[in-house]
């Protein structure tokens, strides 16, 4: 297992139980709010605070999935092919997939900054958005990276179904 390999592994574990502790905050928060509804005392906001948690869980746990080829894929192509070709085309949507989403954490990062820097509040609570925004960031980081990973595993295979 190469440097980059760990790295991405300790990067997307580390990802994927914030996603999980985003996940059991947002389980907690949605039953109190059902209690505290229940005895008329519903918490306000509690639909921005549920969406942000539920952002931050989907978004954080993208480069684990993607480690552990839990995202779906359609691989009717790829199936066909073998060799060369099946590397190639590998190695050309790992790419197309790794720059997308390293753009992606790019311009969230950047639009984060623009919400940090205007000060920007959500509707309801009158709270701060911009940290919600670089936790997405992070986690389409964290898929970058894993993207990454794949890449250069694509390019090896390349290499070996060259020889």
């Amino acid at each position: 297992m190469s440097w980059l390999e760990r790295f991405d592994a300790f990067v997307n574990r580390g990802l994927a139980w914030a996603a999980g502790l985003a996940l059991i905050a947002m389980m907690v928060f949605t039953v109190a709010d059902m209690v505290l509804r229940a005895l008329g005392r519903p918490v306000a906001g509690s639909y921005e605070i549920i969406g942000w948690l539920s952002a931050a869980a989907m978004a954080l746990a993208l480069g684990y999935t993607q480690r552990h080829r839990g995202h779906v894929a359609i691989d009717l192509l790829t199936t066909r092919l073998q060799g060369r070709a099946r590397a190639a085309v590998e190695l050309l949507t790992s790419l197309l997939a790794l720059l997308l989403f390293a753009a992606l954490a790019w311009y969230l990062a950047r639009y984060g900054r623009v919400l940090h820097e205007t000060g920007s509040l959500s509707e309801t609570l009158k709270a701060v958005v911009y940290p919600w925004v670089y936790v997405v960031a992070a986690g389409a980081a964290g898929l970058a990276l894993a993207l990454l990973v794949d890449f250069v595993r694509s390019v090896a295979r390349l290499r070996a179904a060259q020889r």
